[in-house]
C-alpha cells in the first residue's frame, strides 16, 4: 500500500511537472505579442481554473496506456504524450467549469483566490473559457500534428464537448427554467443526463485516448465505451448517495468537476438525484406531496422532511441494493471483454468506486459499513 501510494505520487508530481511545461508555452505563444499585464493574465487563469481536484481524470489517460502496453516499457516520449492528452481533459473539464459559473448562476471554487476583483464579472468568466477552449487546439497542434491518431484525437475531443454540451442542455430543460416540477424526474432522465453530461469526458475520453495511442480504432470499442458510460452512472449514484448520507470526513464526495464539494446541498439545490429519483418511484401519493412541498426549498426543516422521508422509504437499502447488482453487471461485461488488456482498463477504473463510501448506515439496529 505504502509503495502504491508513493508511485501515485511520483507520478502525480511528474504529471504536474508536463503542466509547466504546456504553461511556459502557452506564455510564449509567438502568434500573440504578450506584454506584462496580458501574460499575468493568461498564467493566473491558467492556474486558477486547470490544476485543480485531484486531476484523476488527466491522470487516467498515462495509466490507462500503461494497462494497454501490458507490462512493456513506456518511453519517456509517451509518458509524455499521455500526459499532454490528460492536460487537454483537464483544460476541457475548466472550460465546462467558466461556462458552468455562468449557465448555472453558480460561484466558482473558493478553495484559491480568483485572480482579479473584475473577474467576477461573467464577461470576464466567459472570455476565460473562450481562451481555455482554444489552448486544447493549440497544445494538440503543437504536440500532436504529424502522429497518426492526430485526427481522431481532435475529432474526439469534439465529439465529448458536443455530448457535454448536449448533457448541460437536458440538465437546463429539467431544472433550469420555470417552476420547479418533480413531474419531469425520472431514472429514464435521470440515465440520460448523467450519461452526457457526465461520464463521457469523465470516463470514456481518458480511455479513448489511451486507445487511439495504442493504434487502436475505437469503432472496435464501442463495448467499452458503453461499460464506462455505465460505470460513470454508477460512480454518480455513489456521489448523489453520499450527499445525503455520507460523513464527508469520510467519503471526501467529489464532484463532477473533480473538485471537494459540502454534502448535503443536493435537496436544496432541487438536484435531479438519484435519491429522489427513486424515491419518486417508491413512494405513495402522500408520500410524493411531502417531496412536492419540501424539495428544493432552502430551509432545514424542509430539508429534515425530505431526509426523513428517505429513511422511511429506506433508500439506504435501495442504495446497497443497486451498488452490489451494478457492480456485478459491470465485472461481468468487463470479464467478456476479448481484450485482457482493455479488462485491465476497466478494471482500473472500476476498482476505485466499489464501496468506496465508508458509510454509516442503520436499519433496525444493523449497521452495515
Amino acid at each position: 500500500m505504502a509503495e502504491r501510494n508513493r508511485s501515485a505520487v511520483l507520478q502525480k508530481l511528474k504529471f504536474l511537472k508536463v503542466y509547466s511545461v504546456l504553461k511556459s508555452e502557452l506564455l510564449r505563444d509567438p502568434d500573440f505579442e504578450f506584454d506584462e499585464y496580458s501574460r499575468r493574465w493568461v498564467e493566473r487563469m491558467l492556474d486558477y481554473f486547470v490544476p485543480r481536484g485531484n486531476l484523476k481524470k488527466g491522470l487516467s489517460v498515462a495509466k490507462s496506456y500503461r494497462h494497454l502496453k501490458e507490462g512493456k516499457e513506456v518511453t519517456e516520449s509517451e509518458d509524455f504524450i499521455a500526459s499532454v492528452l490528460g492536460w487537454c481533459i483537464e483544460l476541457l473539464q475548466a472550460y465546462v467549469q467558466a461556462l458552468d459559473a455562468i449557465i448555472h448562476e453558480a460561484q466558482l471554487p473558493s478553495d484559491k483566490p480568483y485572480r482579479f476583483e473584475l473577474s467576477k464579472d461573467a464577461k470576464v468568466t466567459a472570455n476565460d473559457g473562450i481562451f481555455l477552449r482554444s489552448y486544447i487546439t493549440r497544445i494538440l497542434i503543437k504536440h500532436l500534428k504529424g502522429k497518426p491518431y492526430y485526427a481522431d484525437i481532435v475529432d474526439l475531443f469534439n465529439e465529448v464537448e458536443f455530448q457535454m454540451g448536449s448533457g448541460n442542455m437536458i440538465y437546463l430543460i429539467a431544472t433550469g427554467y420555470g417552476e420547479k416540477d418533480l413531474s419531469k424526474y425520472s431514472m429514464p432522465l435521470y440515465r440520460r443526463m448523467v450519461q452526457y453530461k457526465i461520464t463521457y469526458h469523465s470516463y470514456y475520453l481518458p480511455a479513448a485516448c489511451a486507445l487511439l495511442m495504442s493504434g487502436e480504432d475505437l469503432e472496435d470499442h464501442i463495448d467499452a465505451k458503453k461499460i464506462l458510460v455505465e460505470m460513470g452512472i454508477y460512480f454518480q449514484v455513489q456521489d448523489d448517495y453520499a450527499d445525503c448520507f455520507g460523513d464527508p470526513k469520510k467519503t471526501r464526495k467529489v464532484n463532477s468537476d473533480s473538485q471537494l464539494t459540502t454534502i448535503g446541498t443536493d435537496i436544496q439545490d432541487f438536484k435531479c438525484s438519484w435519491l429522489v429519483v427513486k424515491a419518486l418511484e417508491l413512494c405513495n401519493e402522500e408520500q410524493k406531496k411531502v417531496l412536492t412541498d419540501h424539495y428544493g426549498k432552502d430551509s432545514p426543516e424542509a430539508v429534515a422532511k425530505v431526509k426523513a422521508l428517505y429513511y422511511e422509504l429506506n433508500l439506504q437499502r435501495a442504495f446497497v441494493e443497486y451498488e452490489a447488482k451494478a457492480y456485478q453487471k459491470l465485472m461481468a461485461s468487463i470479464e467478456s471483454h476479448p481484450s485482457k488488456p482493455v479488462q485491465a482498463l476497466l478494471k482500473s477504473f472500476l476498482s476505485k468506486g466499489y464501496k468506496k463510501l465508508e458509510l454509516d448506515v442503520i436499519f433496525s439496529g444493523l449497521r452495515i459499513s
